[in-house]
């Protein structure tokens, strides 16, 4: 047996000969079966496929809660600790896969997290497939919804792999048994297989799935259009791409909106729990805060998370409560202000306090906090005391004052800490809070351009000081910061992104648009996010949204026009809508603007090593192959260029 394969061949022997003079009549070693149930004999029926096929499904929660490769190094997202790069302090240490310097390299942990997790994957679905002859007593119609599941996983793991690294193994049936070799295949050859299963998936997929979270033809097609729109794109001229891939897409995106499935919701914020600002307010029972979310018709494919009898596998199990669990309410820094907070609580003030991604200036600063009712969808601005607390100032922890106020007393509710949208911003010392000079408020008031904190140089302390909004789209009442267990089902696939890429494909050459032209498929997710009060009215952007003080003044419409109309107006407005839903490097990737908008965006991008920025679109457009898949392999699988 192969628990034996590092023991000397003498050890092996003289254990052998014991155990044969002790007389045993069966080997401990012996794999026994009592059930005698085999993948053989098990694999051949209906009750079987499903079985199979459900397996497929929980690798998702792994794969899209990797979100390493995915955020980090984009424009919106940062890790945190950039203020040392805005005061100008010397050899500022970030995240490799932010600064792209020489630590970006094979041995970097999350590259082989999200490999194996892709690969497994993989094998999985190539196991339904080659097995697809062998069950018995199925219909055709669920045997041609189980294979057609199964195709659109293996072409979304091969999709997500090929942006990554470019040429990658392609293995196409089960794997039995391990193997030392793996042969690349070329880019264009993977993107040929993914729309060939696409292709064959549009054909015989159902329109509709009894069981939620399904595949149906609606995600085929939407995924199709993505793949066919990215290799339109051809990257380094190695996808294989033509202009009528645009086109392509483009009818797709069409078909998608004219059947009517997925309409968008009238309301942005019902995409996402509900969840009051001000904790004085009912707080909704765990299950009916996602209730309204989880059934939107306008997400055509989420992640499952609410019902732990869908797909029931990996992922983050809680025997206890019997869930496995989204932690997407955990990720996203910042938190909430320290002052009057419950440690310990449930409410989730005390608990929403970020893992490390962490909104750039450019991500508030593209908002118009007044129109755009995303700005307060994705951000709360005010805090509130979630126990009662006295605050006092002193010396000790606020050298800005010369004499300081008597103790700030806080009730449950009561405001803490208020940080004004850029575009609106505290400019009198009396609007301030006491905590600064000629402050008369007890809760601090801060604008966004402070969201770094004060000069570190200048020893400032203050217990006070709050100037970062707090990220709570995704937060789920009930529901402990970090433990991973919210029921929110993970909307990977949604109809506002289907009107994005169809305004793409158009401005890259796409022809025969149903619609009109580009704005006009643009501007229909802008007005669902403007909302009635301010239809049709035109929103501002920051025009540099990376300068944190620069004047309220200088903005950018970010209404489309035949004329204005681009591909980055249309990366500003999928960043507005879908901010820490989607997988931000694939965006940047697929226009391959990470040199422009990460390095003018994200502060550490742009910082590099030392103050010498070191992205290099020859190099880091491609990740290295991990060093753990090279290790394993004989002959050595060939390293990505630069690497």
């Amino acid at each position: 047996m192969r628990i034996f394969k590092n023991i000397q061949k003498a050890s092996i022997v003289f254990l052998l000969l014991s155990l044969f003079q002790i007389g045993c009549k069966k080997d401990f070693l012996d794999e026994y079966n009592p059930a005698n149930r085999t993948t053989d004999n098990f694999y051949v029926d209906a009750a079987g496929l499903d079985a199979l096929v459900n397996s497929c499904y929980p690798l998702l929660r792994d794969i899209t809660q990797s979100r390493q490769l995915t955020l980090r190094g984009t424009d919106l997202f940062t890790a945190n600790g950039w203020g040392g790069i805005f005061y100008g302090l010397p050899n500022q240490d970030g995240n490799a896969l932010e600064q792209f310097d020489i630590r970006l390299n094979s041995t970097w942990a999350d590259l082989s997290g999200y490999w194996d997790n892709l690969y497994k994957e993989i094998n999985r679905c190539n196991t339904v497939l080659t097995r697809q002859n062998n069950f018995v007593g199925v219909s055709q119609a669920v045997l041609n919804s189980r294979i057609g599941e199964a195709k659109f996983l293996r072409a979304l793991s091969y999709f997500w792999l090929v942006q990554q690294w470019g040429d990658v193994p392609m293995p196409l049936t089960e794997s039995l048994a391990g193997t030392l070799s793996a042969d690349k295949t070329l880019a264009k050859d993977v993107y040929t297989q993914i729309v060939t299963d696409l292709t064959a998936c549009v054909a015989t997929m159902p329109v509709t799935q009894t069981d939620n979270g399904r595949i149906t033809q609606g995600a085929a097609k939407f995924l199709l259009a993505k793949v066919l729109l990215t290799r339109g794109w051809n990257f380094n001229n190695s996808l294989g791409g033509t202009p009528a891939d645009f086109t392509a897409a483009l009818k797709l995106c069409d078909e998608i909106i004219a059947s009517n499935l997925y309409p968008l919701e009238a309301k942005w914020a019902d995409l996402f729990p509900i969840h009051p600002k001000n904790v004085t307010a009912a707080q909704p029972a765990m299950a009916a805060s996602v209730a309204v979310a989880n059934v939107s018709k306008e997400v055509i494919l989420a992640v499952q998370y609410a019902n732990p009898a869908y797909y029931n596998g990996d992922g983050n199990l809680d025997p206890a409560k019997g869930l496995i669990g989204n932690n997407m309410h955990s990720q996203f820094y910042p938190g909430p202000a320290g002052i009057a907070q419950a440690g310990g609580a449930t409410l989730w003030y005390t608990k929403l306090q970020g893992n490390g991604f962490n909104p750039t200036w450019a991500a508030y600063r593209m908002y118009d906090p007044q129109l755009d009712t995303r700005y307060d969808g994705t951000f709360n601005s005010v805090c509130y005391a979630t126990t009662a607390n006295t605050t006092t100032l002193s010396s000790v922890n606020n050298n800005i004052l010369t004499t300081y106020p008597a103790p700030l007393v806080y009730a449950i509710g009561d405001t803490t800490a208020i940080v004004m949208p850029w575009n609106t911003p505290v400019t009198l010392a009396a609007d301030r809070g006491k905590n600064q000079v000629g402050g008369t408020k007890k809760y601090s008031v801060n604008n966004i351009s402070e969201i770094v904190g004060y000069n570190p140089t200048a020893g400032v302390k203050d217990n006070m000081f709050w100037a970062a909004p707090m990220f709570w789209k995704f937060f789920q009442p009930g529901v402990s910061y970090n433990d991973g267990f919210s029921t929110y089902n993970d909307p990977i696939f949604r109809s506002a992104e289907v009107y994005l890429m169809a305004a793409e494909a158009i401005v890259k050459g796409g022809t025969g648009a149903v619609l009109g032209t580009a704005d006009v498929y643009y501007n229909k997710v802008l007005d669902r996010a403007l909302g009635t009060a301010n239809a049709g009215k035109t929103p501002n952007r920051a025009l540099n949204p990376e300068k944190g003080t620069e004047a309220p003044t200088n903005v950018l419409a970010y209404r489309a026009t035949p004329a204005n109309i681009s591909v980055d107006m249309i990366l500003d407005e999928s960043g507005r809508e879908f901010l820490g839903e989607s997988m931000r490097w694939y965006d940047l990737k697929r226009t391959q603007t990470i040199g422009t908008r990460a390095v003018k965006y994200n502060p550490w991008v742009g910082y590099g090593l030392n103050g010498v920025q070191q992205f290099n679109a020859a190099k880091h457009y491609l990740r290295p192959i991990p060093q753990s898949m090279i290790d394993v392999t004989l002959p050595k699988i060939t390293q990505n260029p630069g690497y």
